[in-house]
């Protein structure tokens, strides 16, 4: 999608679509002056309320604008980031089922969004931005179109992408829209490339090709990427990951990806991913019904290679190593079994109470393996770890774990900018107890009571008494189905958390 800031007043805009974003408060003060100006029916106005996201098509301008239609855009009260991001999913949507081309939107006379002084305009931008490109984002590669109805006359098939998105700007604020233009850019880009990941099935992503994907992105933006392959893996001693994978026809990989800023880094961080393939849940078999969406069971893994591709995409000045052990769960002839014990990279052995509890075997081998390798001044870890959690916050918000309430305050701040929303749980010590073990040094379950804070508990362990370390399970909303009420498929949830994170930092 080119993206295209420009201070030509809103009548040259020559785009098939072109939004004119209204608060409910200019709504009352300046809509009937704006469509009158395009010549423009002012009887619209009458059933249009400017909720956020809420949208009217018009048509016929008389001539007085070059834009094939004008949609009146309600973005709410328009001073939350969730107003203005819904609002531009939702124009972006429209425009790709209509199949239009150019799509255009009027920020020259909005007011802007709350944030950071002087940065109001750039942080309106990027969200604008990212939100058209989550809105116009569709999974199509697999489809191969043979059942389409053939048409009468062969012509060629419309685009049904979006080509140029055109942000109309004030002069005196172009730079910073432009700026924020271009970050939101790079975020909504990196997190649909995550989504691209999240959505391929499991017999088309195997644990060698995430590390594929990895190696083209490191390639592409200019990071390193490592990859273990099994005998590497067996050499390190990745009790953990190796036990999850013995189940598998597939070998297990673990790849490392390392982005280091020209200037000196102001933070060290650690990212790492849950990067099971597919999950059918081991010999402790998953029910049939929406065993296919554990095809999103990696959605750790693709948030931290897409978080580490937009980090270096914005050359910040943070030094960021991404880690990603991965493989599937299957319940093969020489599978982990309920009752086994296994020894993790760390030396410390865990009784398995359940193989459907896999997530966290593999997370604790590369836990230790970031605390101890690399001395990171931060470590976090995104996990689609526990069904419980979605019990707990529903499908729309991730759990927050962490062991430093100041940097658990930060990422939630994150969130919110980022509109991928966190609710910190407790860490306390009494939950420990859930997960002790009679014949290992810790079990890999702890019974039904609190299980999202019985798995945090359980990473916990591995992180070699790191200070500054963080648990999200992102099970909820990483991935969207038809009974969630959310766009199907993954979401790419953390991207723009991490980047959000990364540049404070910065």
């Amino acid at each position: 999608m080119k993206l295209t800031v420009t201070t030509d007043g809103i009548e040259n805009i020559a785009a098939d679509l072109l939004a004119l974003p209204l608060s409910k408060r200019a709504l009352e003060k300046d809509a009937e002056k704006a469509l009158s100006g395009l010549g423009l029916a002012l009887g619209v106005l009458k059933d249009f309320k400017a909720d956020a996201g809420e949208m009217t098509l018009l048509y016929g301008t008389g001539g007085k604008c070059a834009a094939a239609r004008i949609a009146l855009l309600g973005i709410g009260e328009g001073n939350s980031p969730d107003d203005w991001r819904k609002a531009a999913g939702a124009l972006a949507s429209k425009a790709v089922e209509l199949q239009l081309s150019r799509l255009g939107a009027d920020l020259s006379g909005v007011i802007p969004v709350a944030g950071v002084p002087g940065h109001s305009f750039l942080q309106l931008a990027s969200v604008f931005v990212q939100g058209c490109l989550a809105g116009s984002y569709r999974f199509e590669r697999l489809k191969s179109g043979k059942l389409e109805k053939p048409e009468k006359k062969k012509s060629p098939k419309k685009k049904k992408e979006i080509s140029e998105l055109i942000l109309v700007s004030g002069k005196d604020d172009a730079s910073l829209i432009e700026k924020g233009a271009a970050e939101g850019m790079v975020v909504g880009t990196s997190r649909n490339a995550a989504r691209e990941l999240v959505n391929l099935p499991g017999n088309l992503l195997e644990a060698e090709d995430i590390a594929k994907a990895a190696k083209e992105s490191g390639k592409k933006y200019g990071f390193d990427v490592t990859v273990f392959n099994r005998k590497e893996i067996e050499a390190l001693g990745m009790g953990g990951l190796l036990s999850v994978n013995k189940g598998s026809f597939h070998p297990p990989t673990f790849t490392i990806l390392e982005y280091r800023p020209k200037t000196k880094a102001s933070k060290v961080v650690a990212l790492v991913g849950k990067g099971v393939t597919f999950d059918s849940g081991g010999i402790s078999l998953k029910p049939a019904e929406g065993m296919g969406e554990m095809k999103s069971d990696m959605s750790g893994a693709a948030c931290v290679i897409g978080a580490v591709e937009a980090a270096a995409r914005l050359a910040l000045p943070v030094h960021v190593i991404g880690l990603i052990p991965a493989t599937d769960n299957m319940p093969g002839g020489t599978a982990m079994k309920p009752g086994d014990v296994i020894t993790t990279y760390s030396g410390i052995t865990v009784e398995v109470g359940n193989t459907d509890a896999e997530g966290r075997l593999i997370l604790a081998d590369a836990l230790t393996y970031a605390a101890e390798k690399y001395k990171p001044d931060v470590i976090i870890d995104f996990a689609t770890l526990t069904g419980a959690c979605i019990v707990a916050l529903g499908y729309s918000v991730a759990g927050l774990f962490s062991n430093d309430d100041g940097l658990a305050g930060e990422i939630a701040e994150a969130a919110e900018l980022s509109g991928e929303k966190v609710w910190r749980l407790p860490l306390w010590d009494l939950y420990a107890e859930q997960i002790k073990s009679d014949v290992a040094d810790v079990s890999n379950t702890g019974g039904r009571g609190a299980g999202s804070i019985t798995a945090a508990k359980f990473l916990e362990k591995f992180i070699s008494g790191h200070e500054h370390w963080a648990h999200i399970d992102i099970a909820g909303p990483a991935f969207g189905t038809k009974n969630t009420g959310k766009t199907s498929g993954g979401t790419g949830f953390g991207v723009g958390l991490v980047i959000e994170l990364l540049k404070k930092w910065s």
